[in-house]
């Protein structure tokens, strides 16, 4: 009470000498905010190469001198002439297991012998009834129990497809396939560059040859790769700042051993445009490439600042009146976080330090 005497004896005493009476002192304001109910996503912009991927070598078998050899940037099809062997074409075909013999028996069972009647079916031709992997498991293997060799089996069937596609190809119609003949490629591809010279030998590195499209290369960390998945939809930034859509189509298996200077381990990740004509126009280029690695539809969030951290562990958010609710933290981005609870509802007033 004396105090506020006090306070009134100088106030009158400023008032007689005509100075101004102190304005009384304000009430700090508060900063609220409001519980919404939102989409979350967290993304992470990493930068890609536009190209036509790595490009890996064919290489050639069996006896003689190449005498042509396919044009850079040509298409390669299944079943069409991908270089000469004197004076010979040596065929495309598909597939993950490369001839590695001379398949002229019927009778020979392997994963190469299931490689060509894939190709000649693909081409249209009719190779009768296909054996079964488990199917004509020999006498000795019966006896041994020992498991039978994959792949199928060259039947009289298979033989006579064969010698109708070797006479429609223009070769010679044995029904009989040698190293060398065909050459081997996981699909589609394109040329992509010229090893060989005419007159070199066969039996070397002729080509080489990259994806048929263009993809995207995206180096990411070994640790971060988890939480790519092949099928993610994702979104490229061409250099023209154009937007388009893509999705990752390969992981790679190999990882890049980390540097002395702290780089961290590295894994290959394959993105590939939805529509090819998007980067038609783009030959090879430095863009990024926008992941989105966690996602959580319609749920209440408020901004990180409202958050209030309690002493005895936990979280809660504060009511402009005083009161604290306790709520429970999900997913954390871009300055937002969700949250739940009884008494948290859309609109709700919180306060919050930001």
């Amino acid at each position: 009470m004396a105090a506020g005497r006090r306070r009134g004896a100088g106030a009158v005493a400023l008032a007689a000498r005509g100075e101004p009476e102190p304005p009384p002192p304000a009430k700090a304001s508060v900063a609220t905010t409001e519980v919404v109910r939102t989409d979350l996503s967290d993304t992470r912009t990493l930068p890609g190469t536009l190209g036509y991927g790595a490009a890996r070598p064919v290489r050639g078998a069996g006896e003689g001198l190449v005498t042509r050899l396919p044009k850079t940037g040509a298409a390669v099809r299944r079943g069409t002439p991908l270089y000469w062997v004197n004076d010979r074409p040596v065929p495309a075909f598909f597939g993950a297991t490369p001839l590695f013999r001379r398949l002229d028996k019927i009778g020979l069972r392997g994963r190469d012998v299931t490689m060509v009647a894939d190709n000649l079916t693909a081409l249209g031709y009719d190779i009768g009834p296909r054996s079964s992997p488990a199917a004509r498991v020999s006498r000795v293997s019966r006896v041994s129990r020992a498991k039978p060799l994959p792949g199928d089996v060259l039947t009289a069937g298979l033989r006579a497809a064969l010698k109708r596609w070797q006479l429609d190809f223009g070769l010679k119609p044995t029904g009989t396939l040698d190293l060398g003949q065909v050459a081997v490629l996981p699909g589609p591809v394109r040329v992509g560059s010229i090893q060989a010279r005419l007159g070199d030998p066969a039996a070397g590195d002729l080509i080489t040859v990259t994806r048929a499209v263009k993809v995207v290369t995206v180096p990411v960390n070994a640790v971060d790769v988890g939480t790519i998945r092949r099928g993610m939809r994702v979104t490229v930034v061409l250099p023209s700042g154009d937007e388009i859509p893509a999705k990752v189509t390969a992981i790679g298996a190999a990882v890049t051993d980390g540097g002395s200077d702290g780089t961290v381990p590295q894994v290959n990740v394959t993105v590939t445009p939805s529509k090819g004509s998007d980067v038609k126009a783009v030959d090879s280029a430095r863009v990024e490439v926008r992941f989105t690695v966690k996602a959580r539809e319609d749920v209440l969030a408020v901004p990180v600042g409202a958050l209030l951290a309690l002493r005895e562990g936990g979280y809660a958010l504060q009511l402009p009146g005083g009161k604290l609710v306790a709520a429970e933290t999900g997913m954390f981005t871009r300055g937002m976080v969700e949250v739940s609870g009884s008494g948290i509802t859309p609109g709700l007033t919180v306060v919050t330090s930001s």
